[in-house]
């Protein structure tokens, strides 16, 4: 009896590399992290500012005290301001994303694919007009043929 041996750990691991699940992901990290930088800068440069210009821009000094004196480093602080402000960056920055990336490549993989739908309508358009002429000829090689065959 031949005893069929396990793989290795390392047989596994380099299974486990070579699965597109995982290169996939790791270009994602890859590109995420390049386009963080991107998406920071329109928040500092742009988002920012706009904000800032109605209100302020730093929410970090806003906070509300529960005991009785919070004077430096004494009392309990809630710093609702600092929530709020992380609160803030995240919708912006995902606003940021969805309209700079996701919308546009959104709407141009649909005009992608309607192209590849119209092109295959088209072709199917002629592959059915060719099969209809081919069925034609067959028809009247048949009508051309029958009186002859039922001649004895």
């Amino acid at each position: 009896m031949s005893e069929k041996k396990e793989p290795g750990v390392w047989d596994g691991f380099k299974a486990f590399l070579m699965r597109g699940n995982v290169v996939d992901l790791a270009v994602a990290v890859v590109i995420g992290a390049a386009f963080t930088n991107i998406v920071n800068a329109v928040v500092k440069g742009i988002i920012n500012p706009l904000v800032g210009a109605i209100g302020t821009k730093n929410l970090d000094h806003y906070s509300s005290c529960l005991s009785s004196s919070c004077e430096g480093e004494q009392g309990i602080q809630i710093l609702w301001g600092s929530v709020l402000g992380a609160a803030l960056s995240f919708v912006i920055t995902a606003a940021v994303v969805y309209f700079l990336m996701v919308l546009p490549m959104a709407k141009y993989l649909a005009r992608v694919e309607a192209r590849r739908k119209a092109k295959e309508g088209a072709h199917e358009v002629i592959e059915v007009t060719e099969l209809e002429v081919l069925k034609e000829i067959r028809d009247e090689l048949v009508a051309q043929r029958g009186p002859a065959r039922d001649q004895p």
